[in-house]
């Protein structure tokens, strides 16, 4: 019937503009025609309407007419000859396919009217427009089949938790085919939606994410609202509840207990306790604290940020000899960022008994105090420093011995504690000693041991003269004034110089040129008590200065301070300095040291001229070779000279003389009395008395030299670049030795030099 309805409005559509055109096109035409002229006709039509989604095909469209005979009518366009064609003699124009008005709501025609015979158009085309009318055959669709929304939990009335959209394909000027209205189907309960926005919000305050955390809404959305039928469908949203802060911790048991050795270290954990807060974890903040604020001083509770559990730490030792073996503690536990309003539950803390039990440990001597801190003097021995003492903290007082922990020969420690020094310190070297003491428990298992730092001050004793703070080297012109100050100088002591340290100044004895004046500030100056000196006369003057501290006992030292006298322009600057002048400066140890040394060389010397004046005495010793010398000598058992003249000892000299007998000097036969030539004695014997009779003949010969004065190493081989080293072979020259060798050996050999090679030895002047 609906069907009918609608054909029979098309028809009217287009029936009721044919007539009304057909009327205006005469009345139009009848006007213009004046005479034999004929106005232009046009088409009576520009649009034609159908409904879409039509089942009988092919439907009837509308229709196409003109007066003129003779002509056909024709379909020009998109979709001519195919969707839509027309019967050329009637103009009758229908539709052969199904059409859908979403897909396409228009098409555009031209219309032809064209001479059955000559096949031109009789008609100027004309355009015009067939417009499908819609029906409601579109369900309204949601943009998503499900939608996931959050919102916190316990969120109020108005909190919106989505806006959903549905969209209606049919045309929206006919009413009720594309508006939509929106239900909930499933979740009314708990949250309602807007029929017309489609915004969700929740009907309940009390949406609690512990109870239920997410929620699930059927939804429709359906078109032709206050009609009957309508077309609809459904969508899912799926509302989560996003935690809050709502929930306090509770504690997971009433009582919690803790045993603890004494020994425990402060810092150190003494125990957990655990809490249960079902809000998720970033929304955990859970704070510990005694009830009882004296146990603060004892332990200090600590968040663990990932467990939320309660660390108990350590803050006091612990003694078990004490009154306190255990502690009984009440912990409260709390979350002071919860939201208050939102929060479902009225308790708000939590408390737990906590109980920690301190057990005993065998803990080693503890010394009383823990660092100690003595002083002795310098320079004493045998004294006591001072004493320690450690005790065992258990209740057992076990005895305690005492050590050092490193053995020293100038301290020593006694089994009571008691510390002596066995070797007298000296400050300037030293001035604190430091020690480790050792206190151990005798009658213990493994054995309990402690240390203590000692520290032992060295006191000052004025044990040390003041000295020179610097090298002084003063200058002074020859034609210096009386009373003109040379240089201001001062004094420095290896004692401790304390605020109250004061040196005194003055010169040893009678100075003619220079004098030392006091200045009472620690400092002095040299002053010139004659003025105008000669250089030809004096170079530099020595001005011994007498240095002395106030300490107890009061120290002095004499200093000597070298002034150089100087030549000077007009202007008073200095022009020419001898620089042998910084000699006078010189330590007295060094000048020892000096004098020493001229000593010996000159010893040496004398020992050389000793020794040619022996050579020129005995010619018959230089006379002969060093090689038969060293040949013959066999006093010693031994190879001889070098390591290269092994082939020139004659050793059968010595085996013979084992066979045979010593015998007395007056039957040896006679011969030369040199000991070039050995005598053999004519029974046999032994070595020892071979030599015995030897050394017997030197000692008894005063023309000639000790035999024990032929040295052994005299001649080092006939191979050796050495050759000879004796000062035998030296002496059978006629020529003297020539010493001028020496000066090319440097400054330090000059003086060997020049006095070996003068006849008379020159004075020394100092």
């Amino acid at each position: 019937m609906k069907l009918l309805w609608l054909h029979l409005l098309v028809y009217i559509q287009v029936l009721l503009p044919h007539g009304l055109c057909t009327k205006n096109s005469t009345q139009r035409e009848n006007h213009h025609v004046t005479g034999n002229r004929r106005v232009k006709r046009g088409w009576i039509w520009n649009e034609m309407s159908v409904t879409e989604e039509q089942i009988q095909l092919p439907f009837y469209v509308g229709k196409l007419r003109s007066d003129k005979r003779n002509g056909v009518y024709a379909l020009e366009g998109e979709f001519s000859n195919s969707i839509f064609k027309v019967n050329e003699d009637t103009g009758d124009i229908q539709g052969y396919q199904r059409l859908d008005r979403e897909k396409k709501a228009t098409y555009t025609l031209t219309a032809l009217l064209i001479d059955k015979n000559t096949r031109k158009t009789l008609e100027e085309p004309g355009i015009f427009i067939i417009r499908l009318i819609d029906i409601n055959d579109n369900s309204p669709l949601f943009t998503q089949e499900t939608y996931n929304a959050s919102i916190p939990e316990m969120s109020p009335l108005d909190k919106l938790v989505i806006k959903v959209t549905a969209v209606d394909a049919d045309d929206p000027t006919i009413s009720g085919h594309a508006t939509v209205r929106y239900t909930i189907l499933q979740g009314y309960e708990k949250f309602r939606i807007d029929e017309n926005t489609g915004s969700i919000y929740p009907t309940a305050t009390n949406l609690d994410r512990e109870t239920q955390a997410s929620y699930e809404l059927i939804l429709q959305a359906k078109d032709m609202p206050g009609h009957n039928g309508g077309l609809s469908s459904t969508a899912k949203v799926i509302v989560h509840l996003s935690d809050i802060n709502d929930n306090y911790p509770v504690f997971t048991k009433n009582s919690f207990t803790f045993e603890v050795p004494e020994d425990r270290r402060v810092g150190e954990e003494v125990g957990k306790i655990s809490v249960e807060d079902i809000d998720e974890p970033q929304n955990r903040n859970t704070k510990y604290k005694f009830l009882d604020e004296r146990y603060q001083q004892w332990f200090e509770v600590r968040t663990n940020a990932k467990t939320n559990e309660g660390i108990i730490i350590l803050k006091k030792p612990l003694d078990y000899e004490s009154i306190y073996k255990e502690f009984k503690v009440d912990i409260e536990a709390t979350d002071p960022t919860i939201d208050r309003r939102a929060s479902p539950h009225d308790r708000s803390k939590s408390i737990t008994r906590v109980l920690i039990k301190v057990l005993d440990v065998d803990e080693p001597p503890e010394f009383m105090p823990p660092v100690y801190n003595f002083a002795v003097m310098e320079n004493l021995k045998e004294t006591l420093a001072g004493a320690v003492k450690a005790v065992d903290p258990d209740a057992a007082k076990k005895s305690v011995r005492y050590s050092l922990k490193e053995d020293r020969d100038d301290i020593i420690i006694s089994d009571k504690g008691s510390i002596f020094i066995k070797k007298p310190f000296d400050r300037e070297v030293s001035a604190w000693q430091n020690i480790t003491v050792i206190a151990e428990e005798i009658d213990s298992y493994p054995r309990k041991a402690s240390s203590a730092p000692v520290y032992i001050q060295v006191l000052d004793e004025n044990d040390n003269a003041p000295e020179l703070a610097a090298p002084y080297n003063p200058r002074v012109c020859e034609t210096v004034n009386t009373k003109h100050v040379i240089i201001n100088i001062t004094a420095t002591d290896k004692d401790d110089m304390g605020p109250g340290m004061k040196f005194i100044f003055f010169s040893k004895g009678h100075e003619d040129n220079f004098t030392v004046q006091d200045n009472r500030d620690n400092t002095a100056s040299v002053i010139v008590k004659k003025g105008t000196f000669n250089r030809d006369i004096a170079k530099f003057y020595l001005l011994p200065i007498i240095i002395t501290d106030n300490g107890r006992p009061p120290q002095s030292s004499t200093n000597t301070l070298t002034i150089n006298i100087c030549k000077c322009n007009e202007k008073g600057e200095f022009t020419f300095c001898e620089e042998a002048a910084k000699l006078a400066a010189v330590s007295v140890s060094t000048i020892a040291i000096v004098l020493v040394s001229i000593f010996l060389i000159l010893l040496v010397v004398l020992a050389v001229l000793f020794i040619r004046k022996m050579q020129s005495k005995n010619p018959l010793i230089l006379g002969k070779n060093p090689a038969e010398i060293h040949e013959q000598l066999v006093t010693y058992d031994e190879e001889g000279g070098g390591e290269m003249d092994t082939n020139s000892y004659d050793v059968s000299v010595l085996n013979s003389v084992r066979r045979n007998v010593v015998r007395p000097k007056h039957e040896v036969e006679p011969g030369p009395a040199f000991y070039a030539q050995v005598q053999k004695p004519s029974r046999n014997g032994d070595m020892f008395s071979m030599i015995e009779a030897k050394k017997e003949d030197a000692d008894n010969d005063g023309q000639e030299l000790p035999y024990d004065t032929l040295h052994i190493f005299g001649y080092e081989g006939s191979e050796s670049i050495v050759e000879s080293l004796s000062s035998l072979e030296s002496g059978s020259s006629d020529s003297e030795i020539d010493y001028d060798v020496l000066n090319e050996w440097g400054p330090r050999f000059k003086m060997l030099a020049d006095l070996y090679g003068l006849e008379h030895l020159e004075g020394f002047s100092y």
